[in-house]
């Protein structure tokens, strides 16, 4: 595509999480300029992830005048009626990965379905108002101890459904081929090239 690459700001100041978004999407962002977001953070008070990921979509688009795209990400376990859900970064009280997993662990201790999704909300907001938001699942069980040193969060005690490992314990290439995030984002992508570049999906 020739011309100029249209702005498109991914609500995070984490600028491994535009790397990774990139790497992720590759050549889908053809023709758009995936750019960090240097605004004010704003409170996520929303009651879903999907709530969340248009809260921080909309501050971004407002503060820089252009698209933005947002996600919002966590776990949620049956037996635990969907905890943490969107509390999923703040389990234990605070943001430390290691306490987040120990409590999961714990609340878990003799439960017999383990069953689990990773969910991740993806939010589009223009600065003519529209928005889209969808939604991507990682289906799969929560092990009874962490397993393996890679990736964050619930990686070392989540395994997704139709893996003998933990997510812990994949590529970061393999997990970012599969993973909630990517499919919420694949999901996006073709309603952000419509919007942006009039391309159809």
């Amino acid at each position: 595509m020739t011309g100029a690459l249209v702005p498109l700001v991914l609500a995070t100041h984490n600028a491994h999480k535009v790397e990774e978004l990139r790497q992720i999407l590759g050549a889908r962002l053809d023709g758009l300029d995936l750019l960090a977001y240097d605004g004010p953070e704003p409170v996520e008070d929303g009651d879903s992830f999907e709530a969340n990921a248009l809260i921080k979509a909309r501050a971004a688009s407002a503060h820089t005048g252009f698209a933005a795209i947002a996600d919002d990400s966590g776990i949620t376990v049956a037996a635990l009626g969907g905890a943490p859900g969107i509390h999923s970064a703040r389990y234990a009280g605070s943001r430390d990965d290691a306490d987040n997993v120990r409590l999961l662990v714990t609340n878990l201790q003799g439960a017999d379905d383990r069953s689990a999704e990773f969910v991740c909300a993806a939010a589009l907001v223009l600065p003519d108002g529209r928005e889209t938001v969808v939604l991507g699942r990682w289906p799969g069980a929560v092990l009874l101890e962490p397993i393996g040193g890679g990736g964050f969060g619930y990686d070392p005690v989540f395994r997704a459904t139709g893996y003998s490992v933990s997510v812990a314990e994949l590529h970061p290439d393999e997990k970012n081929s599969v993973s909630h995030r990517r499919r919420a984002f694949e999901a996006l992508i073709p309603i952000v090239r419509e919007l942006l570049l009039g391309q159809p999906t």
